[in-house]
């Protein structure tokens, strides 16, 4: 489950919802609900499967 981090969104969508593809700044998705850019890192699985876990945003300092 994929949650946007939007603060104002936080609409929550299942890996199949929604597209995961690189604009030029790594893996993301883009929130189907409000179009915000969140985060993902890939892996590939021993057995081949591609599989997506969401980052969060590094804290300010």
């Amino acid at each position: 489950m994929f949650t946007c981090l939007n603060q104002s969104c936080g609409a929550q969508w299942k890996p199949e919802e929604v597209t995961i593809k690189n604009e030029g700044q790594g893996e993301l998705f883009r929130c189907p609900h409000c179009g915000a850019r969140n985060r993902v890192l890939r892996s590939v699985k021993p057995d081949g499967r591609v599989v997506y876990k969401q980052m969060r945003p590094k804290p300010a300092n």
